[in-house]
């Protein structure tokens, strides 16, 4: 059993900062990725910004200098520091990890429960 978890969501006013954080826990032998994408109400989910093997980062073009990715792997943990914020921000933000539960296993994705943050203006 895997689980993602994700904390850190809030009310903030624009120009403000958060910090998103986002644990996997349970049988995990290896995992590949972690990232984070958003859905606004009546958007499609999109990505915000995503670390690969710790290693590379991607991040959406309407993050970019703003949103910062980073990763504990001791922790299984990866981190969205989110800085300068606009209403624009606002959304639920869920946190993904692509792992492997056993080192035979082909690598899978789990998704947290999502966690909402509001950007007034």
């Amino acid at each position: 059993q895997v689980q993602v978890v994700e904390s850190g969501g809030g009310l903030v006013q624009a120009g403000g900062s958060l910090r998103l954080s986002c644990a996997a826990s349970g049988i995990v032998f290896r995992i590949n990725a972690m990232g984070w994408h958003r859905q606004a109400p009546g958007k499609q989910r999109e990505l915000v910004a995503v670390s690969t093997d710790g290693e590379s980062v991607t991040y959406a073009d309407s993050v970019k200098g703003r949103f910062t990715i980073s990763r504990d792997n001791a922790k299984n943990t990866v981190y969205l520091q989110m800085n300068s914020l606009k209403p624009d921000d606002t959304a639920v933000y869920y946190c993904n990890a692509d792992l492997q539960s056993t080192s035979y296993s082909l690598s899978r994705t789990y998704w947290g429960q999502g966690t909402q943050v509001t950007v007034s203006s």
